[in-house]
């Protein structure tokens, strides 16, 4: 009796959240060609060649050799891949090698890790707004002394 209407609460306040749960694995000798479409997250350690589109995470392993357009949540890359990756939160591990071109709204660039490609934020920052250096006008006088403007004069040998 009590146990059923605790039941129907929490299972109507639980938030749908893309998994962090790793349901899909190629393992360290696998080598796998194709599309992996998930709702959950991924993992790899072989050899893939392909695409991969996940609301879950997406996790390269250091020994992970990819060939993909990748579509992921989070992304965290130990190993090799080379492709366009989409997401929201890229991290490129000391060991991870990317290339291609990035479309993120994050990115974090371990010591040793390697990137040759565009990074496209996804939000639009506007840059800061300069205002223009503000000209001083000099409206009293040159103080005697002081020189204001002068022409350059030529330097001449005076020993002849």
């Amino acid at each position: 009796m009590f146990g059923r209407e605790r039941k129907a609460q929490s299972e109507a306040i639980a938030p749908a959240v893309p998994s962090a749960r790793i349901e899909t694995v190629i393992g360290p000798n696998a080598h796998v060609r194709g599309d992996i479409v998930s709702e959950g997250g991924v993992r790899i350690d072989g050899i893939f060649e392909g695409s991969i589109e996940t609301t879950g995470n997406l996790v390269i392993g250091e020994s992970a050799k990819v060939i993909a357009e990748v579509k992921a949540n989070n992304i965290s890359i130990s190993g090799a891949i080379k492709g366009n990756i989409i997401g929201n939160r890229v991290e490129i591990l000391e060991t991870g090698r990317v290339w291609g071109d990035l479309t993120i709204s994050s990115l974090l660039l371990n010591e040793g890790a390697y990137l040759r490609g565009h990074t496209t934020m996804h939000a639009d920052i506007e840059p800061p707004q300069l205002e223009p250096p503000k000209t001083r006008a000099t409206t009293e006088p040159a103080k005697p002394g002081t020189i204001v403007d002068v022409e350059p004069t030529p330097v001449t040998d005076t020993e002849e």
